[in-house]
């Protein structure tokens, strides 16, 4: 339906490095006409972004949704609250695991679907320890060296 903003991708880049990811989901948002607006023109920040379950709810706190240039007066608050859209189903499953296990929900990625509503991939992730941090940042490397040499073999 809408092919011009079907390539908006907001990644939450700093939670692969500070988090392991159990297990991943598509949620659908709730926002407002000034916060899709900013969304489709790429002004949001997922950095410190979590999600916290309320009344049964899950919504997503420290989003940073820049304010609509052309919003006037019905702007929208920049941190505020936004509702994630789930099936009761999942969301007691999820509530379940967080309550339980003590792990948390992340935002890893906001996009724009092909009928041109906001959908967040959120993901059950465990916080990471520094010396895993460390460790996943020396597999990388490794990885990359191999891949080098081998670039470097073949030529």
């Amino acid at each position: 339906m809408r092919s011009d903003t079907s390539n908006i991708v907001i990644k939450n880049r700093r939670a692969s490095h500070d988090y392991e990811f159990i297990e991943k989901l598509i949620a659908g948002i709730k926002l407002t006409g000034t916060e899709i607006k900013s969304i489709r023109a790429g002004k949001a920040n997922l950095t410190d972004s979590f999600c916290a379950f309320r009344n049964g709810e899950l919504f997503v706190t420290g989003m940073h949704i820049a304010e609509y240039y052309w919003g006037n007066l019905n702007n929208h608050d920049p941190l505020g609250e936004r509702k994630l859209l789930l099936t009761r189903k999942e969301l007691r499953k999820w509530e379940r695991k967080v309550n339980e296990t003590g792990l948390t929900i992340i935002v890893t990625k906001v996009f724009i679907n092909d009928r041109g509503l906001a959908k967040a991939e959120i993901a059950l992730a465990k916080g990471k320890k520094q010396y895993d941090k460390r460790d996943s940042i020396r597999k990388r490397d490794h990885e990359r060296e191999m891949d080098h040499q081998a670039k470097e073999r073949n030529r």
